[in-house]
């Protein structure tokens, strides 16, 4: 009976290791932000440093930089950061003519007169359906009643680790979902971060790493850091002075680390739009200087170029070296290029990467480009059936299980021993 009780707790202990559901946002307790083996919440501390990890931190400024939270109080109605907002699954939805047609999801988007926009020039509108589970994002949005325009837009199926086509671009340069990459009030207040923070650079290559599925470079420069590179604060780095809220968010940037998903500027980092940002908190945060990250080499994690599910990390934590991602892409802001075929679905290693095919931006005197073939809210459903969408639920189903047999075991043990005695 010990042997099967030692057994049983011993598969209870490797269930419960596993990740445990990330905190839902507010207003959408069934929707947790992508599965628990998505590379937004993969584990990177023992990853190996980058063999470029030194040219792009360097290109970035980072022995002159500080990190800058751009959220918090803007001293007006609408905070610093990118807002979002919950709706249900009757929320009315509207088409959406969209600057890059042929690289955005058709929709249409519950997109309304309400919704709140960013600020900026970005103006970046998040919204996420609290009965789906699936989330709408907008880039350069305008609501008008008469019919509403965005430059690029995406629909992300939380539930799903698929990514999007290779070569296109989302309401985010990197063409990666923006929400999975903000910091949350509610998250900090929970002293739980459990993912990746979005981060920009000034000047970035022209090319890709995986996750990320499109580029914006300035220039075919591997010393500049590509769309979804992955940035980790330092283990070394102290973080005992800071406040508790603080330290919340540092310790997701040694777990986690940054993800590069659009240009600006150097090291600042996304959160939301929302009123109760501490100020106390931001000031700490300027304070941590960007000399303290330093880059990973995440391929070991990919599973499959076309999915953002993860393996379970590598041990090493040597230097080695990767090259960038193939792909040809489109760029979403300046001028425009074209997307060479998609990578294969599982390639061994990235090879490098190719020159873009130059077209211009379209103009009013243009036609916009045609919208893109049915991708829209009901296939992204249906291929979600094919993901590793159910492992997080199944993972919950069976943990109570293993948990009972555990407590069964132990009383069996502790009844045995007590009448041998």
């Amino acid at each position: 009976m010990r042997r099967v009780f030692v057994a049983l707790a011993a598969a209870g202990v490797i269930l419960l290791a596993l990740p445990a559901s990330a905190l839902p946002p507010p207003g959408a307790p069934s929707c947790s932000v992508f599965p628990a083996n998505n590379v937004w919440r993969a584990d990177v501390t023992k990853l190996p440093v980058h063999a470029r990890s030194g040219a792009w931190l360097a290109s970035m400024s980072s022995s002159t930089t500080y990190l800058h939270p751009d959220f918090g109080p803007s001293g007006a109605a609408m905070p610093y950061g990118i807002p979002y907002v919950v709706v249900p699954g009757s929320q009315a939805k509207v088409h959406v003519d969209f600057t890059y047609a042929d690289e955005s999801d058709a929709g249409p988007y519950p997109f309304g007169s309400d919704t709140p926009i960013e600020g900026g020039s970005d103006r970046h509108a998040l919204m996420v359906d609290k009965d789906t589970c699936v989330i709408y994002e907008l880039y350069d949005a305008e609501y008008s009643p008469s019919g509403s325009t965005a430059g690029s837009g995406a629909i992300f199926n939380l539930k799903s680790n698929t990514l999007r086509p290779a070569g296109l671009t989302s309401a985010d340069a990197a063409g990666l979902p923006i929400f999975a990459g903000l910091v949350r009030l509610d998250e900090v207040k929970a002293g739980k971060v459990d993912h990746a923070i979005r981060v920009t650079a000034a000047r970035t290559d022209r090319s890709y790493l995986w996750p990320a599925r499109h580029q914006a470079g300035a220039a075919d420069d591997a010393n500049l850091p590509p769309m979804g590179a992955r940035f980790r604060l330092k283990a070394s780095y102290a973080m005992s002075g800071f406040r508790s809220e603080t330290q919340t968010i540092l310790r997701a940037m040694k777990k986690y680390g940054l993800i590069l998903a659009d240009n600006g500027s150097n090291w600042f980092v996304q959160g939301t739009a929302e009123n109760g940002w501490s100020t106390n908190l931001l000031d700490e945060l300027k304070s941590v200087p960007a000399s303290a990250f330093e880059a990973v080499d995440e391929s070991s994690l990919m599973i499959s170029v076309n999915s953002g599910a993860v393996r379970a990390p590598m041990t090493t934590t040597t230097t080695t070296t990767t090259t960038t991602t193939t792909t040809t892409a489109t760029k979403r802001r300046g001028t425009k290029t074209t997307a060479s075929p998609a990578m294969p679905a599982a390639a061994p290693s990235f090879a490098a990467a190719q020159k873009p095919t130059m077209k211009p931006k379209p103009t009013a005197a243009s036609p916009h480009p045609a919208a893109i073939t049915a991708r829209t809210l009901r296939a992204i459903e249906r291929r979600a059936h094919h993901d590793e969408a159910g492992k997080p639920f199944w993972y919950s189903l069976a943990v109570a299980p293993f948990v009972v047999l555990i407590l069964a075991g132990w009383f069996g043990h502790y009844r045995e021993k007590k009448a041998a005695g």
